[in-house]
C-alpha cells in the first residue's frame, strides 16, 4: 500500500443532496465493537424533519445494498439506528479498508437524498469505479491475513493506522501496519492475552479503575490502567491526558512490561470510534446518569445506557459483565444484554442478587458494613467498610459501589482476596491515589475537600457523604463548562445547594467558556442560589477556581467544611491547599 492515510483520506470528494430538513451531521470510522454491533465499518448520523424514519431506514437499506454489492462486499451488512430527529446509518466494512468504508456509505447516502429529495443524482456506474479505485489504493492483504491467523491462534488483534499488536503487554509483538511478517513466520507460541478489563459509567470509572489497579499491585503484578488523566504501567506514567479512548488502550497494551489492565471508557470514544479489542477478560458498567446528552444520537439516559453496555462486545467467551443492580438503567440495560453477569449492590435482598445467589452465579453486596462476595457455591466476608478508606467510614456510598465493583472485577480477573483486601484497605482519599475525588485537606481546623464531581449525579454523590460530616460553615466552590445548557447549570446547582451551603463561590472557568460570554456561568450559579433562598452576601464570585480556593481558605475557621468542586487548575489548588495544610491526609 504505496498511498499515506491523508491520500486515502481526501481521495474522493462525494456530494450529497441537502436541505434544512435533511442533513448529513457526521461520517467517521468505527474500528471496533461499538454501541450498533460488532463490526467495523462507518457510520453516518443524518438528521431530518418532515420525513418518515421508515422511509429513509427502507432506502438506505435498499441502496447501500447496492453499491455494497456492486464494490464486492456482498457479506458486509447494514444498520439503521432510528432517534428522535435522526437516524445512525452503519455498513460493515473490511478492517483494512475503513478510509473507503466512508466514501463507500456517503456514496450509498448519495442516492437515499437524491430520492428523498426528489433532486438528481450522479451515475452509478462511475461512482463504483471511482469507490473501487480508492480500495485498491487502501487495501493491505498482508493485514487481513495476520487478522484471520490470530483468530485461528485465539489471540487478540490490536490495529490502527501505524501498527498491528497480537496478544496483550508481556504477551504481545508489535509491527508496522505496513511491514507485517507472513503469518507462519509469526512467533505464535511466544503471543497471548492478559488480563484486561473495561470500566465505563457515567460516575466512578476513574476511581474504580484507580482502585483496581491498586489491588492488581498488591497481589504483585505489573497493572497498568488508562484514564482520563493519563497512561500509566506500574508507577511509570507513559503520558498525560484524556486517554479514556481506543488509542490510550493500544498504547498501553502495546507495552510489554504489562500483565494486567485496566481501561477506563469514556462514551465519546465508544460512539466515535468504537472500542479496541475483542477478548477483554471482564467488563464494568458503573451507573448511567444524564450528561453528555444530545450527541451522535444519544439524545435520552436509555440511549446512553445502550452505549456504555457496549463494552459487553469486547468480551471473550468466558468473560464476565459485572453491573450495579442498584442503577435502574444498568439493571433494566442487564436484563436484555447476553453475557455472563456479576451484579453487586448495597442491598443484600436485592432482586439481581436473590436470583444470581439462587443460579449459582456470582454477586457481592453490602451486609450491613461487611463486603461479602458469593462465588456461585459459597459466601466471603471479604471486607468490612471501616477499613477501605474511600468509604469513608460508610459515609461515601457511592464509593462503596465502587469497592464492591472493584471487588467482582478483581475477581473475574483472578486476583486472590488477600490483594484485594490489602488494595482496598491501603488505597487512599489523596491527591496521590485518587487525585480529584474527594481528596480531603486540613486547613486552620477545617476539612477542605476537591473533588471532581461536575453532573448531578456526582455532585449529589459527593454531597450526599458531606451531609453526614458536621461543620460550623459549609463552603461550595462551583463551576462550570459552557457548552451545557442554561438548566444543566442550574441542575448542578440545585443539587450543590442539597448541601445547604452558608456560602457558595460560583467560579469562571476562561478555558472552558466554549462559545459563552465571560460572567454568564456564574450569574447562572448566583441566579439559581438567590432563587432558593441565598441571599447576596452568601454568593461569592470568583475569577477562576484558584481564585475561588483563595477567597475560601482566607475565610476558614475551626470546624468548617469545604467542598471545592474543581474542574481546572487542580494541581495549583493541591499546591495550595498542601501549602495551607502543611500535609495532607
Amino acid at each position: 500500500m504505496g498511498d499515506t492515510i491523508e491520500d486515502i483520506e481526501d481521495a474522493l470528494s462525494i456530494t450529497v443532496a441537502s436541505a434544512d430538513n435533511l442533513v448529513l451531521d457526521d461520517t467517521r470510522r468505527l474500528t471496533g465493537p461499538n454501541m450498533l454491533w460488532d463490526h467495523p465499518g462507518a457510520v453516518m448520523d443524518v438528521f431530518y424533519d418532515g420525513f418518515d424514519a421508515g422511509d429513509i431506514t427502507r432506502l438506505w437499506q435498499q441502496h447501500a445494498r447496492r453499491v455494497l454489492d456492486a464494490i464486492g462486499w456482498t457479506k458486509q451488512e447494514i444498520i439503521a439506528r432510528p432517534f428522535d430527529g435522526g437516524v445512525n446509518l452503519a455498513i460493515s466494512a473490511p478492517m483494512d479498508q475503513l478510509y473507503s468504508a466512508i466514501f463507500v456509505a456517503q456514496t450509498a447516502w448519495h442516492f437515499c437524498a437524491a430520492s428523498l429529495l426528489k433532486q438528481p443524482y450522479g451515475d452509478f456506474e462511475s461512482m463504483i469505479d471511482d469507490l473501487k479505485s480508492v480500495m485498491i489504493r487502501e487495501a493491505n492483504p498482508a493485514l487481513i491475513s495476520m487478522i484471520k491467523a490470530a483468530d485461528t491462534h485465539k489471540v487478540d488483534v490490536l490495529t490502527d493506522d501505524d501498527d498491528l499488536s497480537l496478544g496483550h503487554g508481556a504477551g504481545s509483538v508489535t509491527w508496522p501496519v505496513n511491514d507485517l511478517p507472513e503469518p507462519e513466520n509469526v512467533p505464535w507460541d511466544q503471543l497471548y492475552d492478559i488480563p484486561v478489563a473495561l470500566i465505563t459509567g457515567t460516575n466512578g470509572k476513574t476511581t474504580t479503575t484507580r482502585l483496581c489497579a491498586a489491588i492488581a499491585k498488591a497481589a504483585g503484578k505489573i497493572a497498568g490502567l488508562t484514564s482520563t488523566d493519563f497512561v500509566r504501567v506500574g508507577d511509570d506514567i507513559l503520558d498525560r491526558g484524556d486517554y479514556s479512548g481506543p488509542g490510550g488502550a493500544r498504547m498501553l497494551l502495546r507495552d510489554q512490561r504489562l500483565e494486567i489492565a485496566y481501561l477506563e471508557v469514556a462514551r465519546g470514544g465508544i460512539l466515535r470510534r468504537g472500542l479496541p479489542l475483542r477478548r477483554a477478560r471482564a467488563a464494568l458498567v458503573s451507573n448511567v446518569a444524564a450528561d453528555h446528552l444530545g450527541q451522535y444520537g444519544v439524545n435520552t439516559v436509555e440511549d446512553l445506557a445502550v452505549a456504555k453496555f457496549a463494552v459487553f462486545r469486547t468480551l471473550a467467551d468466558d468473560g464476565v459483565l459485572v453491573l450495579n443492580a442498584d442503577d435502574p438503567y444498568v439493571a433494566r440495560q442487564g436484563v436484555q444484554t447476553p453475557a455472563n453477569i456479576c451484579w453487586f449492590s448495597l442491598d443484600p435482598k436485592s432482586p439481581q442478587i436473590a436470583d444470581a445467589q439462587s443460579a449459582g452465579r456470582p454477586c457481592a453486596w453490602l451486609q450491613d458494613t461487611v463486603l461479602c462476595y458469593f462465588d456461585g457455591t459459597e459466601t466471603t466476608n471479604m471486607i468490612d467498610v471501616k477499613d477501605i478508606p474511600l468509604a469513608m467510614g460508610g459515609a461515601a456510598r457511592y464509593n462503596v459501589q465502587n469497592a464492591l465493583g472493584a471487588m467482582c472485577l478483581s475477581r473475574a480477573m483472578g486476583l486472590p482476596d488477600k490483594a484485594i483486601y490489602t488494595g482496598l484497605s491501603n488505597f487512599q482519599n489523596d491527591p496521590k491515589d485518587n487525585p480529584g475525588r474527594c481528596n480531603e485537606f486540613r486547613v486552620n481546623g477545617a476539612r477542605v475537600f476537591v473533588d471532581f464531581a461536575h453532573n448531578p449525579h456526582s455532585i449529589a454523590a459527593v454531597t450526599g457523604a458531606m451531609a453526614s460530616i458536621p461543620a460550623k460553615r459549609r463552603f461550595i466552590m462551583l463551576s462550570h463548562a459552557g457548552d451545557r445548557s442554561d438548566q444543566d447549570i442550574r441542575d448542578v446547582t440545585a443539587t450543590a445547594l442539597d448541601l445547604k451551603p452558608d456560602y457558595m463561590l460560583a467560579v469562571e472557568l476562561f478555558d472552558y467558556l466554549r462559545g459563552r460570554k465571560t460572567g454568564e456561568i456564574p450569574t447562572l450559579i448566583s441566579d439559581e442560589c438567590l432563587k432558593r433562598g441565598m441571599t447576596h452576601e452568601q454568593v461569592i464570585f470568583a475569577s477562576s477556581p484558584s481564585d475561588g480556593t483563595e477567597k475560601v481558605l482566607d475565610q476558614l475557621k475551626p470546624g468548617d467544611l469545604a467542598l471545592l468542586l474543581v474542574l481546572s487548575e487542580r494541581d495549583k489548588i493541591f499546591e495550595m491547599l498542601e501549602r495551607a495544610s502543611g500535609n495532607t491526609i
